[in-house]
């Protein structure tokens, strides 16, 4: 994708300040140089240069499983993860800097050492970024629904995103999703369902690596059903 072109597709998110406070700054300050990588942009600070393509082994100085998740939020759901399974290698991606800050301090609190952050469009990263077959895992917990009928052509889970994620996964590997929004649980059907890579469990059981995390508790107190969907990267 010619790099002028980055924004040129309706994308999942809203450019929003990246200004951190005090705490987050120090916490960035001291730890981001570790864990965050920051590849070429192109035009924009989420956008990577169609050029340069990851190198898990050299990011996390080793061979090994890889989980990536989209959308990491405030990281409790892959700082849990890192701790739980220390084997695995894990690449948080999220588009918003706060965010990735707390899960800096998330991982200073843990100690692990098994996770990268990036913040970068999540659609940018599996199109060219993640070289293909590579990724075990991919999750995407509670992405946001918008919800109002006007803004549903924001959602990141469509048929184009699906061929990504299929682009991403090895054979076998797995796209784990969860959302609280009865209408996008719906559409995560439907574009699973059509897909012609993967065999997916359209009423999966709870995924048992996923903590309870603020928001999906916040969304439970309200009524929301949780619905899981697992998806395997046919061969």
């Amino acid at each position: 994708m010619p790099s002028g072109r980055y924004r040129a597709r309706t994308v999942s998110f809203v450019q929003r300040s990246g200004r951190l406070k005090d705490r987050q700054q120090r916490t960035w300050d001291e730890l981001a140089p570790r864990f965050v990588v920051e590849p070429p942009r192109a035009v924009g600070r989420t956008s990577v240069d169609p050029g340069f393509v990851l190198d898990p082994e050299a990011v996390f100085g080793r061979t090994g499983r890889l989980v990536v998740e989209v959308g990491s939020g405030q990281g409790e759901a892959v700082a849990h993860a890192a701790v739980e399974s220390p084997e695995t290698s894990f690449l948080a991606v999220e588009v918003y800097r706060p965010g990735v800050a707390q899960t800096l301090q998330r991982l200073r609190t843990t100690g692990s050492t098994n996770v990268r952050l990036m913040q970068v469009d999540a659609a940018v990263l599996l199109g060219s970024t993640i070289a293909p077959g590579s990724v075990d895992e991919l999750w995407l917990f509670f992405p946001d629904p918008w919800h109002k009928a006007k803004h549903t052509k924001r959602r990141l889970v469509t048929p184009g995103f699906a061929d990504l994620v299929a682009r991403a996964l090895r054979p076998g590997g797995v796209w784990r999703l969860a959302t609280d929004w009865a209408d996008y649980a719906r559409q995560m059907r439907e574009v699973l369902g059509a897909s012609e890579h993967f065999d997916v469990d359209l009423d999966a059981p709870r995924f048992a690596g996923r903590p309870v995390t603020s928001f999906e508790r916040k969304g439970t107190e309200k009524g929301r059903e949780i619905v899981d969907i697992t998806a395997v990267r046919r061969g």
